[in-house]
């Protein structure tokens, strides 16, 4: 497992919430965004419950393309091996200066979800049952500053 340190987990946050996030599905592309429920994609794609995860780039700190693309194929196996139908996806910031793969999981178990993601380095995964809205959740404390917000959830 990754420990995970971040410097300013206020500002990733706030950076996460504002990211663009995408899924493929049969040609089509679907945005979702924080804090607003991804209807369309739900009525193509239903399922109980949904996550964005990825395993590149652990907390944020860039990686070799070939590091991320290892990583990326050890998570493929674990979801396969779980079971979990997964869809091509991607986050991209509002500059669109950079852009991160991932992967749209259907049912994943919570526990699952974020045992991938600490087992991954990651900081944060989108997570949200069907017709709920889109939340953010950091895997880390909220920091004393950062005020609660409606759509991001905080590991204590």
């Amino acid at each position: 497992m990754h420990e995970l340190q971040v410097v300013d987990a206020a500002e990733l946050a706030t950076a996460y919430a504002a990211a663009r996030y995408c899924v493929a599905l049969d040609g089509d592309t679907f945005a979702l965004r924080v804090g607003e429920p991804a209807l369309d994609l739900e009525a193509y794609w239903p399922a109980t419950r949904y996550v964005f995860i990825t395993a590149w780039n652990p907390a944020s700190e860039p990686r070799s393309d070939s590091a991320n693309e290892t990583a990326d194929a050890l998570l493929v196996a674990q979801l396969d091996a779980a079971g979990a139908s997964r869809q091509p996806a991607w986050a991209e910031d509002v500059d669109g200066d950079w852009r991160e793969p991932g992967w749209l999981v259907a049912d994943l178990d919570p526990a699952t979800r974020d045992t991938l993601a600490c087992e991954f380095g990651q900081a944060a995964v989108l997570a949200w049952e069907r017709g709920q809205p889109v939340r953010l959740r950091m895997l880390m404390p909220r920091p004393a500053e950062m005020a609660v917000g409606d759509a991001t959830d905080w590991v204590e």
